[in-house]
């Protein structure tokens, strides 16, 4: 260290045990400011230099890249701070993450293939491939946003979707990897007309209905965990009467018969096969077998009433 307290750039170096290119790279980069010139124009270094030089490292080491080290460097520097060391490490952690969870997907999606009998081979392959890595969700929320009462309340349509949406698993078996990439294939297949065919019977007031089916779902979780079997109860009146008060009408033996056979009209393959795949995924009592439960309740209430 010289008089004025300054290193050359090849005791900074040594002092560091990195090499001379290296900290010319990051002065050059901006992050290793120089405190001045010699007389012959080498680079001087002030004392903070070397504490300076190891936060660089110690970022390089964690793949920070050079633009987010130099944010963190200005952070709480002149009069519009940059970018805070958490900030930055919870970022880079984030991105790591979904960096794992894509390798995940994809181990798993390749040992699907690696297991998949001869004849399955190109069917899984196209099934898999259709699916981004990592997987996302947005086909099928779309699906949901398209299957739904377009007068349906931003509040229940966001309730109803994030219910009825399977995430795709952080560690997925290879089952899970290909029933998650079934599913988003029936999403992405559903056509306006086939959406038609297979949409829940709706009535005038949406928001209505669909408060009332809620409340009906929450009751059927609490029968099937009593180990209940479907049947008239709480569960099934409060059912009928959310079809009856969003139709304006009042719950009687008659509304329940009608009701039993549009619901039974309206039981499409699709929506059956969409539950089957997403219950696999979901966590708990799906929105699609409580519904199944209560509509078996209505067909027993009715064939007895």
């Amino acid at each position: 260290m010289s008089p004025d307290g300054t290193l050359s750039i090849g005791d900074l170096a040594a002092r560091a045990r990195t090499t001379v290119k290296t900290i010319r790279f990051y002065s050059d980069q901006g992050l290793l400011p120089e405190a001045a010139r010699s007389s012959g124009g080498h680079r001087r270094y002030g004392p903070d230099a070397l504490a300076r030089l190891r936060t660089i490292r110690s970022l390089r080491a964690l793949d920070v890249p050079v633009p987010e080290i130099k944010r963190v460097l200005e952070s709480g520097e002149g009069p519009e701070p940059g970018e805070g060391l958490e900030a930055v490490v919870a970022r880079r952690l984030d991105e790591i993450s979904g960096q794992l969870a894509a390798l995940r997907w994809r181990e798993a999606a390749l040992r699907a293939l690696r297991e998949s009998e001869p004849g399955q081979l190109a069917e899984r392959l196209e099934l898999i491939g259709a699916v981004s890595v990592p997987p996302d969700t947005s086909a099928i929320a779309h699906y949901w946003r398209r299957l739904l009462p377009t007068r349906l309340s931003a509040r229940l349509r966001s309730a109803i979707t994030e219910a009825a949406v399977p995430q795709p698993p952080a560690d997925p078996t290879t089952d899970q990897v290909l029933t998650f990439a079934r599913v988003h294939a029936l999403a992405t297949a559903a056509t306006d007309h086939c959406l038609a065919a297979h949409r829940p019977v709706t009535e005038n007031h949406p928001d209505l209905l669909y408060d009332g089916l809620y409340e009906a779902h929450q009751l059927v979780e609490a029968a099937v965990r009593a180990g209940r079997a479907p049947g008239p109860g709480e569960a099934l009146d409060c059912y009928a009467a959310a079809y009856a008060r969003a139709a304006g009408t009042r719950d009687t033996p008659a509304f329940r018969q009608a009701l039993a056979a549009r619901l039974t009209a309206a039981d499409h393959p699709m929506m059956r096969r969409y539950w089957h795949l997403a219950g696999v995924l979901l966590p708990g009592l799906t929105l699609g077998a409580a519904d199944a439960w209560l509509r078996e309740a209505l067909a027993a209430d009715t064939a007895t009433g």
